[in-house]
């Protein structure tokens, strides 16, 4: 069985006077098709975390839909930023990530919350947010963050849903590539529609060009 998150480490900075954790999680890094999606969630105090909060990989659909408005309630702020997928070919996943990310920061700012001076734990093995386009803030990078800490796991939860929601409705009605099953990912069958259509604008060529021959879709 999973295990759940904790807040162990949330409250071991805030207890150091800190005064807002903020959890940071992308989706979508490893698609073929659509944007990579970066979640932010913002908190100032660590109160019990809804029930059945986990890593999104870990939940079923269903219970990550039913998750986004208590999450919504536990939080103090949270937000999404995105990079399309020319962006992605232009300048490379890490930047892609970074300009999500910032995109993501900007809306929490927008939405009337200063993150400067921020705890921010960021799931990942190394550091790709790019620190000169964020407040000030202290990073820290932790591997299986989005497992282990509940503002990450929260993170996780909204992107997951958000890019999820997002694929379905740009698969339309005949879904050509299976976007409302496959996500944007490279299954058998997202693959076989490329060679039978070519690719689209929503998908990564550059990322493709090294998996089967594409041509642009008319």
């Amino acid at each position: 069985m999973p295990s759940d998150p904790t807040l162990d480490l949330e409250r071991e900075l805030l207890a150091k006077g800190i005064g807002v954790v903020v959890g940071v999680d992308e989706v979508g890094r490893g698609a073929v098709a659509g944007p990579v999606v970066v979640g932010v969630a913002m908190i100032r105090a660590a109160t019990d975390f809804p029930v059945g909060l986990r890593d999104s990989k870990l939940i079923a659909a269903s219970k990550r839909e039913k998750l986004m408005q208590p999450v919504a309630d536990w939080v103090d702020a949270i937000a999404t930023g995105e990079a399309t997928a020319a962006e992605i070919d232009e300048f490379g996943i890490i930047s892609a990530l970074a300009r999500a990310a910032e995109r993501a920061f900007a809306t929490l700012a927008i939405d009337g919350h200063d993150v400067s001076g921020a705890s921010v734990i960021l799931d990942g093995s190394h550091n790709w947010l790019k620190t000169s386009l964020l407040p000030p803030v202290d990073i820290m990078v932790r591997t299986k963050a989005d497992r282990d800490c509940a503002v990450v796991a929260a993170a996780s939860v909204w992107a997951k849903v958000y890019r999820d929601r997002l694929m379905v409705d740009s698969a339309g009605e005949d879904d050509t590539y299976g976007w409302a099953s496959n996500k944007g990912y490279g299954s058998e069958g997202h693959f076989d529609a490329i060679r039978a259509h070519g690719a689209t604008n929503f998908h990564r060529r550059t990322w493709l060009s090294s998996v089967l021959p594409v041509a642009p879709k008319e």
